[in-house]
């Protein structure tokens, strides 16, 4: 690891790794988290924040994520998404709603960003439609 702090992308993009493992490589979260940050160079407080991320989607998936992009994601079943997708819906979610902090057109840029790099032609625009619809109903005013 060199140290440097890379900025908070490449932490959701590391965080996305660790889901797609622990979806489908059925690995615990602290052995995916482990496995992902033996190979990236980040800086630790970078590294604690995709143990975060990951833990609190973990932690959140199935009573608080899931049903909301249920509810959002009309004619579709979670399970159904591309992993990829899913994943990245549930971390983009969890940060909108757990870390204010982060401006939510950020995360959700970063989210379409990352659905283009890793998911297919049309994942931009899905992902872009669900978390707009959420933003759309947590946000009312923006």
């Amino acid at each position: 690891m060199n140290g440097k702090s890379t900025g908070r992308r490449a932490v959701r993009e590391w965080a996305l790794r660790a889901l797609y493992q622990i979806d489908l490589g059925n690995k615990s979260a602290e052995e995916a988290v482990e496995e992902v940050l033996s190979v990236a160079a980040l800086a630790p407080n970078d590294a604690d924040a995709v143990r975060a991320l990951v833990t609190g989607v973990v932690r959140t998936q199935l009573t608080e994520l899931d049903p909301l992009i249920h509810q959002y994601a009309r004619g579709w079943t979670v399970d159904r998404m591309a992993v990829i997708d899913r994943n990245l819906l549930r971390l983009a979610i969890y940060e909108i709603r757990h870390h204010p902090e982060q401006p939510y057109k950020v995360v959700i840029n970063d989210a379409i960003e990352l659905a283009k790099k890793y998911s297919t032609a049309e994942s931009g625009r899905f992902v872009n439609g669900i978390l707009g619809a959420i933003v759309r109903h947590m946000y009312p005013e923006a």
